[in-house]
């Protein structure tokens, strides 16, 4: 077992992939994907939470290396979204900060979707 999902990739397309999917998340706060990749992506985001809530420069540049540097928004970018936005929301919280909602089979190719949101 190597801890953790490969989901049909090489290794730089899976981390490529995983680094989208989190910045999606912090930018949306709810995205629509596969279950496999809900569930390997929860593991991601509550890192990243777990970091933008210690908020130190070090933890920033551990944060900067998987989340992308894309708009978020009110002037800002994912990164600094995360950090002073979404994990001052979680400060009583100490885990699970996301949850995973099953949608059912896809159409096309009978993949289980799923929604994975944050936590309120």
């Amino acid at each position: 077992m190597a801890g953790y999902r490969k989901l049909n990739r090489r290794s730089d397309q899976r981390k490529a992939m995983l680094r989208d999917l989190v910045t999606q998340l912090i930018i949306h706060e709810r995205i629509q994907t596969t279950e496999t990749k809900a569930k390997e992506l929860s593991r991601l985001i509550d890192k990243m939470i777990t970091l933008g809530k210690k908020n130190t420069l070090a933890s920033r540049r551990q944060a900067a290396e998987t989340v992308r540097f894309l708009e978020a928004g009110e002037n800002q970018n994912a990164l600094q979204k995360l950090f002073d936005d979404i994990a001052p929301r979680f400060k009583e919280r100490n885990g699970g900060y996301t949850r995973i909602l099953k949608l059912g089979p896809r159409r096309g190719d009978s993949t289980d979707m799923a929604i994975i949101e944050f936590v309120e």
